[in-house]
Protein backbone atom coordinates (compact mmCIF):
# COMPACT_ATOMS: atom_id res chain seq x y z
CA UNK A 1 0.00 0.00 0.00
CA UNK A 2 1.00 3.59 -0.57
CA UNK A 3 -0.57 6.99 -0.29
CA UNK A 4 -0.45 9.59 -3.04
CA UNK A 5 -1.68 13.18 -2.89
CA UNK A 6 -1.44 16.05 -5.37
CA UNK A 7 -2.24 19.73 -5.27
CA UNK A 8 -2.82 22.36 -7.94
CA UNK A 9 -4.14 25.71 -6.81
CA UNK A 10 -3.53 29.21 -5.54
CA UNK A 11 -2.23 28.25 -2.08
CA UNK A 12 1.32 27.16 -1.23
CA UNK A 13 1.46 23.44 -2.07
CA UNK A 14 4.05 22.23 0.47
CA UNK A 15 1.94 22.43 3.66
CA UNK A 16 -1.08 20.96 1.86
CA UNK A 17 1.01 18.03 0.62
CA UNK A 18 2.50 17.42 4.08
CA UNK A 19 -0.95 17.47 5.70
CA UNK A 20 -2.24 15.11 3.01
CA UNK A 21 0.70 12.79 3.66
CA UNK A 22 -0.07 12.78 7.40
CA UNK A 23 -3.70 11.84 6.73
CA UNK A 24 -2.57 8.92 4.57
CA UNK A 25 0.45 7.85 6.63
CA UNK A 26 -1.26 4.60 7.67
CA UNK A 27 -0.99 3.59 3.99
CA UNK A 28 2.80 3.79 4.11
CA UNK A 29 5.41 4.72 6.66
CA UNK A 30 8.69 3.35 5.25
CA UNK A 31 9.49 6.52 3.28
CA UNK A 32 7.94 9.80 2.25
CA UNK A 33 8.53 12.50 -0.32
CA UNK A 34 7.17 15.50 -2.16
CA UNK A 35 7.95 17.07 -5.52
CA UNK A 36 7.17 20.70 -6.33
CA UNK A 37 7.35 22.76 -9.49
CA UNK A 38 9.36 25.85 -8.50
CA UNK A 39 10.20 28.46 -11.16
CA UNK A 40 9.77 25.86 -13.91
CA UNK A 41 12.03 23.25 -12.27
CA UNK A 42 11.16 20.14 -10.28
CA UNK A 43 12.32 20.21 -6.65
CA UNK A 44 12.13 16.80 -4.96
CA UNK A 45 12.54 16.10 -1.26
CA UNK A 46 12.35 12.50 -0.06
CA UNK A 47 13.71 10.28 2.67
CA UNK A 48 13.34 6.93 4.37
CA UNK A 49 11.15 6.98 7.46
CA UNK A 50 7.94 8.63 8.51
CA UNK A 51 6.57 12.04 7.55
CA UNK A 52 8.39 13.63 10.49
CA UNK A 53 11.67 12.55 8.85
CA UNK A 54 10.58 14.28 5.64
CA UNK A 55 9.65 17.44 7.54
CA UNK A 56 13.16 17.40 9.03
CA UNK A 57 14.84 17.68 5.61
CA UNK A 58 12.57 20.31 4.05
CA UNK A 59 14.03 23.80 3.60
CA UNK A 60 13.10 26.20 6.42
CA UNK A 61 11.73 28.65 3.89
CA UNK A 62 8.84 27.05 2.01
CA UNK A 63 9.18 26.94 -1.72
CA UNK A 64 6.41 29.09 -3.18
CA UNK A 65 4.40 27.11 -5.69
CA UNK A 66 0.85 25.92 -6.15
CA UNK A 67 1.72 22.61 -7.82
CA UNK A 68 3.10 19.40 -6.34
CA UNK A 69 2.72 15.71 -5.55
CA UNK A 70 3.46 13.74 -2.40
CA UNK A 71 3.86 10.07 -1.54
CA UNK A 72 4.18 7.78 1.45
CA UNK A 73 5.49 4.27 0.82
CA UNK A 74 4.98 0.91 2.38
CA UNK A 75 7.86 -1.13 0.94
CA UNK A 76 6.47 -4.31 -0.56
CA UNK A 77 9.27 -4.46 -3.14
CA UNK A 78 12.74 -3.00 -2.64
CA UNK A 79 14.33 -1.72 0.53
CA UNK A 80 12.74 1.14 2.49
CA UNK A 81 15.43 3.73 1.75
CA UNK A 82 15.77 7.18 0.21
CA UNK A 83 16.64 5.86 -3.26
CA UNK A 84 13.41 3.84 -3.41
CA UNK A 85 11.30 6.64 -1.90
CA UNK A 86 8.88 8.40 -4.24
CA UNK A 87 8.41 10.64 -6.13
CA UNK A 88 10.88 9.40 -8.73
CA UNK A 89 12.41 11.74 -11.30
CA UNK A 90 13.75 10.68 -14.68
CA UNK A 91 17.37 11.27 -15.66
CA UNK A 92 16.48 14.50 -17.51
CA UNK A 93 14.85 16.03 -14.43
CA UNK A 94 11.78 16.89 -16.49
CA UNK A 95 9.38 14.11 -15.42
CA UNK A 96 8.47 13.18 -11.83
CA UNK A 97 5.92 10.60 -10.74
CA UNK A 98 4.62 8.66 -7.78
CA UNK A 99 2.95 5.29 -8.26
CA UNK A 100 1.29 2.57 -6.23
Amino acid sequence: MCGIVAYLGQKTAQPILIEGRKRLEDRGYDSAGIALIVDGSIKTHKTAGRITALEGILPEKQEVTGLGIGHTRWATHGKPNTINAHPHTDYTGKVTLAHN
